[in-house]
């Protein structure tokens, strides 16, 4: 099988970038012909992974913004298009990314390839949506430079990719709902999963510390509404979880999202780090991360904080793998009434906590990169045998 993976952006960056290049990585390991077209590429990959970077001039990376990001993506599209419409005998499937689809899955129609299109969130009317309700509700106000801001031309543009892509590779069952509510056909949806990486994430050398008093909770993530850590916050006080324990956020904030959380966030208890490259030895030494997200696709922390040791304390939108009171605990979104409860019985449980650590980490080597990538490879296998 020869797949043609296309990315418009970085790959091997943080976020997207470290999925696309997970994705490409694994997958060429597993056997299938990659041919990889992308802005830039900052990692190595297997030698049988042919690599067109269609940002560069002379051997040299063109950044994005002297283009701009749309114009830099539509380029992207037409080239890969173009190259699509020389080589297509030669591909049996295309896999695209958000706003560089529709010239490439058109490409794809037209010598009838199959094209997949990543779903890294929910239905993006869905999320725009919630931000807008949850903005609203905090008394900030919606800006376009905020996360999943009402944009009329990318919901026109996302809808219009959603529509041209055959199969739409979704990342979670509450993003798939998101879908299916919408009236997409649940033939055109793929139900996949992303991971994380073993040579980074792994168990601390030593066991926890059971002598140790209160919890310690982490939060990961970029620090704006839709991620929910007003939600953390509050239900961290109203536990009790606060008068022994220690909540460390790291992430980036949105300056109006401090702002009104700043009476929260003074509470002794609580840590701010911002941003942490390299979460792996909080997350070693952490007992739970909690991450309540109001929407969201599927959060790769959530993968890479099991792998750690780190018990999933998490809302039905994070798109975590974890079942309720199996090997995490889940709320719906927004009940902060039950994301109280649930830190309040880690508290008042003494054995629930060691016995939720014991059974995440017994089930998250299937939850590695490599394993994804099976999983993505006979989704594959099946759209081009049909």
């Amino acid at each position: 099988m020869h797949v043609l993976y296309s990315f418009p952006d970085v790959v091997g960056k943080a976020g997207i970038g470290t999925t696309a290049y997970q994705q490409v990585n694994e997958v060429a390991k597993s056997g299938v012909e990659v041919t990889l077209y992308c802005t830039t590429l900052t990692r190595e990959l297997p030698e049988s992974v042919r690599v067109v970077e269609t940002l560069s001039l002379l051997g040299r990376r063109v950044p994005h913004r002297m283009l701009g990001i749309d114009r830099s993506y539509r380029y992207h599209d037409r080239r890969v298009a173009a190259a699509l419409r020389r080589i297509g005998s030669g591909i049996d499937l295309v896999h695209c990314w958000p706003r560089a689809t529709v010239a490439t899955a058109s490409a794809a129609r037209h010598h009838m390839i199959p094209s997949f299109r990543e779903i890294p969130n929910t239905h993006t009317a869905h999320a725009f949506e919630v931000v807008a309700r949850e903005a609203e509700t905090l008394g900030l106000a919606s800006a376009r430079s905020h996360s999943h801001a009402f944009d009329e031309a990318i919901l026109e543009l996302e809808e219009r990719e959603y529509e041209v892509a055959d199969v739409l590779l979704v990342p979670s069952e509450y993003s798939l709902s998101t879908f299916r509510e919408r009236g997409v056909p649940a033939e055109k949806l793929a139900l996949h999963r992303y991971g994380f990486d073993p040579t980074r994430f792994r168990p601390p050398p030593s066991p926890p510390d059971g002598s140790r008093r209160g919890l310690t909770a982490v939060f990961v993530g970029r620090c704006e509404p839709r991620k929910g850590l007003h939600h953390a916050l509050r239900a961290w006080r109203n536990s009790g979880a606060c008068e022994d324990g220690r909540f460390v956020v790291c992430g980036t904030f949105e300056p109006a999202y401090r702002e009104v959380l700043e009476p929260l966030l003074a509470h002794p208890s609580i840590e701010v780090r911002g941003f942490v490259a390299d979460p792996v030895a909080l997350m070693q030494e952490s007992d739970l991360l909690i991450l309540p997200s109001l929407e969201e696709g599927s959060a790769l922390v959530t993968y890479e904080a099991r792998a750690c040791g780190c018990v999933l304390v998490v809302s039905e939108a994070a798109g975590a793998r974890c079942s309720d009171g199996v090997d995490g605990l889940v709320h719906p979104p927004g009940d902060v009434a039950a994301l109280t409860e649930h830190l309040g019985r880690l508290l008042a449980e003494p054995e629930l906590l060691p016995r939720l650590r014991a059974a995440s980490l017994a089930g998250a080597s299937e939850l590695s990169w490599e394993a994804a990538a099976r999983e993505l490879v006979e989704l594959y296998r099946r759209s081009a045998e049909r």
